[in-house]
């Protein structure tokens, strides 16, 4: 699929590989040769992802990716590192940081197309589903949906919790959404509440539909519930 990409590296030459490689495959690609111009390029685009790198002069990729996640308007925007850092720290590292996906240099091209690709239709998807645009989902089905939360919300001491099988790390942000969509809210009361905008909102809920493998939000619910995930 297409998609407006930024890519952040300071090498010239692997900059123009990778712009050159992804254009092959129809994204459009915007590139930036530190943080700084990277950050003052995602004032004129909206691109729906950013490839950095994490060894910069100045402002490395950990201080861009966090200057990123506390602005309201890229909070959301996925964000895959390139690096020559490869060691299980650096990639543990980087996830705790928040990006989503993490690719060694040297990489093979391909491998980065199909990262990129299966992020971006993962999120439009779940962006839909989260949205209730889904082809599956319209108006009644999503009244279906928050009816039956709130029954479950009724319901809650008969709902049997058991332990996580896995620790799933929800950003705070995440956290506060699952909370909120647990209540039963919308995504329109949950921007008002959180004071961000019903895309970002519909970004998180993607987060949270793929982080615990759910596809809807009475699914979403009940899982939390069953694993202490949301009070």
């Amino acid at each position: 699929m297409a998609g407006q990409l930024l890519l952040v590296d300071d090498e010239p030459g692997l900059r123009q590989a990778v712009q050159a490689y992804l254009e092959e495959d129809g994204f459009t690609v915007h590139v930036a040769s530190n943080a700084r111009e990277g950050w003052d390029m995602l004032q004129r685009l909206s691109p729906d992802l950013v490839i950095s790198d994490i060894m910069m002069p100045q402002v490395d990729g950990y201080q861009f990716l966090k200057q990123l996640r506390e602005d309201p308007r890229f909070e959301a925007l996925p964000v895959i590192f390139l690096t020559a850092r490869g060691m299980t720290s650096d990639r543990i590292s980087g996830y705790n940081a928040g990006c989503d996906a993490y690719l060694s240099k040297p990489f093979d091209p391909d491998e980065l197309v199909a990262i990129v690709t299966s992020i971006l239709e993962r999120r439009a998807a779940a962006s839909k589903a989260a949205a209730g645009e889904g082809e599956e989902i319209d108006i009644a089905d999503l009244a279906k949906q928050m009816a039956e939360i709130k029954a479950m919300l009724t319901q809650r001491s008969g709902i049997v919790q058991s332990p996580s099988p896995i620790k799933i790390d929800f950003t705070p942000r995440e956290q506060s959404v699952l909370e909120l969509v647990a209540q039963g809210l919308m995504n329109k009361e949950i921007a008002r509440r959180l004071e961000t905008s019903v895309r970002n909102v519909e970004k998180y809920v993607s987060r949270l539909f793929t982080k615990t493998g759910t596809n809807s939000r009475t699914e979403l619910v009940r899982y939390a519930l069953e694993h202490g995930l949301a009070n």
